[in-house]
Formats: structure tokens, C-alpha cells, sequence
């Protein structure tokens, strides 16, 4: 199970709202997409405390908007409006590495089963995986809020 977010121009948004169907067509690689590999249960634990709920401002990120679309592997994809996107942005802007650091606990992400399932390695994976995509989400959020688009979501 793989992450991807594509960031939509309000023409792009348009299209989707009124033909859900064209959203699997989207997800194609470029510079509109984030992949966050299978960092994403990981990250998303970290910002929230939690394996799947959707928690604060910053909660939206990974697991939230609204479903859309056909089914891509793991569900439909998720839609984030503008307003959503740039509360995220603002929510992951406050977080810094020493934040994160903090909440990483390699043997609660076992514990909670936090996919991929490779937290016995310790602090590399934290180093290594989580910080990296951590810092590529924010950057993705923070573009997208800047330019008032809107986001899709989709766990494949």
C-alpha cells in the first residue's frame, strides 16, 4: 500500500467534481504529486496519536477529505477543499523534526501494528524514512495552500 496526493488547479477541481470518474486518471507522477511510499501510516500516527483517526487541524493530511471516485486499490480517493488544505498547511507548519522526534516510539508503532512494519530498525527508519517524507508533506501542503488548490488523496 503505496500514498500518492495530487494537488488540483481550481480547473482540475471543476473537472473531478463533475466527472468523478476521470479522478483515477490523475494520479500519473509529476510535479503536482507526492508519494509518500509507504511512509504514510507512519506518518500519520505521528501527527495524530492515533493507527486511523483523524485528529486536529493536521489530522486531514494522510486519511481525511471526502471519498470520490472509483476505487484505486484501497477505496476511493479523498478530496480536500482549499479551506481544508491550508489549515493542514498551517497545522504541519508548526511541527519541526524535534516535534516529531519526540512522539517516534519504534515499539508503540509495532505495538499499534503501524504499517510497513518495519520499526525494530529504531531510530534509522525515523531518520532515514519518516523525516524525509514528513518534510516533503509539509512542503507539498504548503505549495498547495499558497496557490489555493485543492488535494486528492489516495492509498493504492
Amino acid at each position: 500500500m503505496i500514498f500518492n496526493a495530487r494537488r488540483l488547479s481550481a480547473e482540475e477541481l471543476a473537472a473531478v467534481l463533475a466527472d468523478p470518474e476521470k479522478v483515477g486518471t490523475l494520479f500519473q507522477g509529476g510535479p503536482d504529486e507526492l508519494d509518500l511510499d509507504k511512509a504514510w501510516h507512519g506518518l500519520h500516527y505521528l501527527l495524530t496519536g492515533d493507527t486511523y483517526e483523524i485528529r486536529g487541524d493536521v489530522g486531514p493530511a494522510i486519511l481525511g477529505g471526502d471519498p470520490i471516485g472509483p476505487d484505486l486499490g484501497m477505496g476511493p480517493a479523498r478530496l480536500l477543499t482549499s479551506d481544508v488544505v491550508r489549515a493542514v498547511a498551517a497545522a504541519l507548519g508548526t511541527l519541526d523534526e524535534a516535534t516529531l522526534r519526540d512522539r517516534y516510539d519504534p515499539a508503540a508503532l509495532s505495538d499499534a501494528e503501524i504499517y510497513p512494519h518495519i520499526w525494530d530498525d529504531g531510530d534509522d527508519e525515523f531518520d532515514n524514512y519518516l523525516l524525509p517524507h514528513f518534510t516533503a508533506l509539509r512542503d507539498f501542503y504548503r505549495t498547495a495552500a499558497e496557490r489555493g488548490e485543492a488535494v486528492l488523496l489516495a492509498v493504492t
